[in-house]
């Protein structure tokens, strides 16, 4: 009997749902597998599927979305032993896994904490809720490669928003990996778009992307390519979260800041009945 002859795999960028790979053809090694080189296009292609989601998503209950992000959490526990093949230690991944619970939870409490009645002169009801700001671009860290992010990926789209998620160049198998775990999680096509390759050629389009409403530059370590990706948000106003520092502690007590800073809050005023 013949030897068998292995199948390398190839990771795929995430785009609405889908693995295509690059427009352009390119891709790149990383540990003997190839990954997908993203484009400019591919950069945009993705925007349109986050921008095509974001009514449906947006739309669902707090109750649902919650819900499947805890079918994430249950997907990503099962695959635990693949993660760690490629190099991620078990803790982390145990330590992702309750970080999409931690959020899954907050999917129907953080209305009742972030907004409420506001008291006002007059006989009518004032009431400010929260509502996601739309599509957000993130460049995710490097380290820790899963954790890291889980926790920027999942507080963006618990609240409402769809993301299209620049991935680390040099970790982009645990990326394409927690896209396959998305995939299989209940999680519309398009709320959550991955892009594999070179930050400084997908960052800068979508940054200056006129239907990209916020940028979270936590993974950017390039003080000169920050301040550029600023710039070019300032174009149509969008929201920033600068980089993270260097020694920033993921295992930490995420708090509610990456929430809140993608929300907007609506106020609305309703006569009393009498």
């Amino acid at each position: 009997m013949s030897e068998r002859v292995a199948v390398r795999k190839t990771y795929k960028l995430f785009i609405g749902g889908k693995f295509p790979r690059s427009e352009s053809g390119r891709s790149y090694l990383v540990q003997s597998s190839n990954v997908s080189l993203a484009s400019r296009k591919d950069a945009r292609d993705a925007v349109v599927a986050a921008r095509a989601a974001v009514k449906g998503w947006a739309g669902a209950t707090a109750y649902n979305r919650g819900q499947i992000l805890y079918r994430a959490a249950e997907m990503l526990e099962g695959r635990r032993e693949q993660f760690v093949a490629l190099g991620i230690p078990g803790d982390e991944v145990d330590a992702a896994v309750d970080r999409w619970v931690w959020y899954a939870g907050w999917a129907d409490k953080l209305a009742q904490v972030y907004g409420g009645a506001n008291p006002v002169a007059g006989p009518y009801f004032n009431i400010s809720a929260p509502e996601p700001t739309g599509v957000v671009a993130v460049v995710a860290p490097e380290r820790p490669a899963l954790l890291g992010l889980v926790s920027v990926i999942a507080p963006a789209i618990v609240t409402g928003n769809t993301v299209v998620v620049a991935a680390s160049p040099s970790e982009p198998l645990a990326a394409v990996t927690l896209a396959e775990v998305l995939a299989t999680s209940d999680l519309p096509g398009g709320v959550v778009n991955i892009l594999t390759g070179a930050i400084t050629e997908t960052a800068p389009t979508l940054a200056s992307h006129m239907d990209v409403n916020a940028i979270d530059l936590t993974g950017v370590t390039d003080a000169s390519l920050a301040s550029e990706l600023e710039v070019n948000a300032a174009e149509n106003l969008k929201r920033v979260l600068r980089p993270a520092p260097a020694d920033h502690d993921w295992s930490t007590d995420p708090g509610l800041t990456r929430m809140t800073t993608l929300l907007e809050t609506k106020t609305v005023w309703h006569p009393k009945g009498v």
